[in-house]
């Protein structure tokens, strides 16, 4: 019998009813919409809420910390970019040669790894030595990005 109880689940509430009458209350009314619950955003790294941060435009996973701004004066494929030094929740393609207004570059496009939009690349390799200091560091275009908590 307990068996039969688990089959005569209620699917309006959810709960195991046994077979019994619904409570009055228990189900929605009869005009309201259904209920869809969201899945939950889950990203791997969460900043420090205390801290100006950016975050993706289109899903708000947490990107970078204001702190790791080096240099808002880049140009990305789409605009303005900003480079950082760190980044967080961010995936990395296949590093490739790219000609970009510096001079060559080694490459991997960079895309956040809750909605997989592109933002940016990372600097794999400089082949000038004035552009070196770009190795191990991250574009992230504006147009990909919004500032997050505590900005004025």
């Amino acid at each position: 019998t307990a068996a039969l109880g688990t089959l005569l689940r209620c699917f309006p509430c959810q709960r195991l009813c046994g077979g019994g009458a619904v409570t009055p209350g228990a189900l929605p009314a009869a005009g309201a919409p259904p209920r869809r619950s969201l899945p939950p955003r889950t990203f791997r790294s969460y900043l420090p809420r205390s801290h100006r941060t950016y975050s993706c435009v289109h899903c708000r996973a947490h990107l970078a910390r204001h702190e790791e701004l080096i240099s808002k004066s880049f140009q990305g494929s789409h605009g303005r970019a900003y480079l950082f030094n760190s980044v967080v929740n961010v995936g990395c393609g296949p590093a490739e040669q790219r000609l970009l207004l510096t001079g060559l570059h080694s490459v991997a496009d960079i895309f956040c790894q809750s909605c997989k939009t592109t933002l940016g690349w990372k600097y794999e390799h400089a082949f000038e030595t004035s552009q070196k200091y770009k190795e191990g560091k991250f574009i992230i275009e504006m147009s990909h990005m919004v500032k997050d908590n505590g900005w004025d």
